[in-house]
């Protein structure tokens, strides 16, 4: 499949990402597909809506998925998310046993999926998921860098 195949669930994902400013959280979005395509699991960061630092939108999909599915094990499934997962988002993917990850835009400072680390290739583990990267990558970045621009703005009024 090529990127363009999974632009419609990526929508998915930035309309998820897209409620997160409303609390003050970074506007990242997640869905998990079943192997069909039917979304079974959704989340958005909400950490500081909840005060949870797990509370990533990767996480919180993966949680609905399996609550969903009944099983831990989203074998088959695909994950989409709006920014490349960090190292706990992206512990959290092969300890589902996803199939595939699909990302947006790329982090940076925190991606553990071939910015920093990588960690879901890593010939050690004992489950390694087909990753496609940049999908919607501009319009992902857009929404970050919108609210960061925001949050800056913000943060020098109240200076």
């Amino acid at each position: 499949m090529t990127t363009s195949d999974w632009e419609g669930a990526m929508r998915s994902a930035l309309a998820e990402a897209g409620a997160a400013p409303a609390t003050g959280d970074v506007p990242v979005g997640a869905v998990v597909l079943d192997p069909s395509g039917a979304v079974i699991g959704r989340g958005r960061n909400e950490r500081e809506l909840t005060g949870d630092p797990t509370a990533h939108a990767e996480v919180l999909a993966v949680r609905a998925a399996a609550a969903t599915l009944g099983s831990w094990r989203l074998s088959g499934c695909t994950l989409v998310v709006t920014l490349e997962p960090c190292a706990m988002c992206a512990g959290t993917v092969v300890a589902a046993r996803l199939d595939r990850l699909v990302f947006g835009a790329y982090d940076d400072k925190a991606g553990a999926v071939g910015s920093l680390w990588d960690l879901v290739r890593d010939r050690r583990l004992n489950h390694r998921p087909e990753v496609v990267s940049g999908v919607l990558a501009d319009e992902c970045g857009a929404l970050l860098r919108t609210f960061f621009a925001t949050q800056r703005s913000r943060s020098r009024e109240l200076g």
